[in-house]
């Protein structure tokens, strides 16, 4: 059954910065919201305030129909109450104590029969529980995280907070848990708003996506439409990924991958161990324009495409084609004019191989 999280905070912070960020969005069973944006646009703060650890100057917050903060009617729900697992970003793990004492650590009002059921539990779906007698400093980074992880899982949230869940690791290993993570976030049924400013992250990890700039909600709405349809240009430097195509895989040949984005064909590099379905992610700029039909190149991707509109933008043209799928390329003013680019003229769009990058979804 499909939840819903509604927050509006408003916050200030000395120097006269502050947040007035809206959320309005739904929450189904396994869905990832992702609170993107750069650092110091209010991604944190709006997550603490939703788990209760903050307490915003003004506005409301609801869950599934449930207020849990109204600053106009006095009303605050202690974090206990509001039954949101948190994962700080720095794993807030306590030293002092075991593993197996960590993941109990906000048990307390349950018998110590169910205590030790919960932690094995949760230490057993986050593959842990062999190192339920050691101590926190014996650990390396990815197995902080999971029994951070597991630690947040066993009181049995009914929302998941995340907080930058990655940015603690080393790149390898990173990259090791990413997909893990989402296929776990997916596997529990458990809605879940994650905080990261990774591009790769949010495209790798969530359904939703929510673009916080100088604290305000610029755009929400599906991960591939915001990064593929920027709503203004604050949006569209933040992202900074105009073209985000679901693609499935169709084959390989010569190192290359072939991915199918709808009626096309794209061929990539392969990043190794690519799931089925995957994003194909282009940048404008990589996009090249010709007069149609295209002459011949290194380019391994050949499009034809009808040109749909074109924004200026500064000493650059924004065009977006219909190839079957839509395609934002920016080029300059005078290789506009040289092109006599218009709205409705057929041209050819080239993009090499290397500049389509695969972000798995699984």
């Amino acid at each position: 059954m499909t939840a819903r999280i509604s927050a509006e905070v408003h916050r200030s912070f000395p120097g006269g910065a502050g947040i007035r960020a809206v959320l309005d969005e739904p929450l189904a069973p396994g869905q990832v919201l992702v609170l993107f944006g750069p650092s110091g646009s209010g991604k944190t703060t709006v997550l603490r305030a939703v788990a209760g650890l903050d307490r915003p100057d003004a506005g409301a917050i609801s869950f599934d129909g449930e207020t849990w903060f109204d600053a106009a009617s006095g009303v605050f729900v202690s974090p206990q109450r509001r039954r949101a697992g948190f994962l700080f970003q720095d794993f807030a793990l306590f030293p002092h104590l075991s593993v197996e004492e960590n993941v109990a650590y906000g048990l307390g009002r349950l018998s110590r029969e169910e205590r030790k059921g919960r932690v094995l539990e949760a230490s057993r779906l986050l593959r842990v529980e062999p190192l339920l007698g050691r101590r926190i400093s014996m650990l390396s980074g990815g197995e902080r995280q999971r029994v951070a992880l597991a630690r947040a899982l066993a009181p049995r949230p009914r929302l998941l907070l995340l907080d930058e869940p990655l940015s603690a690791l080393d790149g390898p290993t990173r990259e090791e848990l990413r997909g893990e993570l989402r296929a776990l976030l997916h596997h529990l049924g458990i809605p879940s708003i994650l905080v990261t400013h990774d591009r790769v992250e949010a495209l790798a990890l969530g359904d939703r996506l929510a673009v916080l700039v100088d604290g305000v909600v610029r755009q929400s709405g599906p991960v591939e439409e915001v990064f593929g349809a920027p709503a203004d240009t604050a949006v569209a430097r933040v992202v900074g990924t105009e073209n985000v195509l679901p693609v499935r895989v169709a084959g390989s040949e010569g190192g290359l991958v072939v991915v199918e984005a709808g009626p096309i064909r794209l061929l990539a590099v392969d990043p190794g161990h690519l799931p089925a379905e995957a994003f194909a992610c282009i940048r404008a700029e990589e996009v090249i324009l010709e007069a149609a039909p295209g002459t011949a190149s290194s380019a391994r991707n050949h499009l034809r495409g009808v040109v749909t509109s074109m924004v200026n933008e500064g000493p650059l043209v924004r065009v977006t084609l219909d190839c079957g799928v839509r395609l934002v390329a920016l080029v300059t003013r005078p290789g506009a004019e040289q092109l006599g680019l218009a709205p409705g003229l057929p041209v050819a769009a080239l993009l090499k191989a290397q500049a389509v990058r695969l972000v798995p979804r699984s």
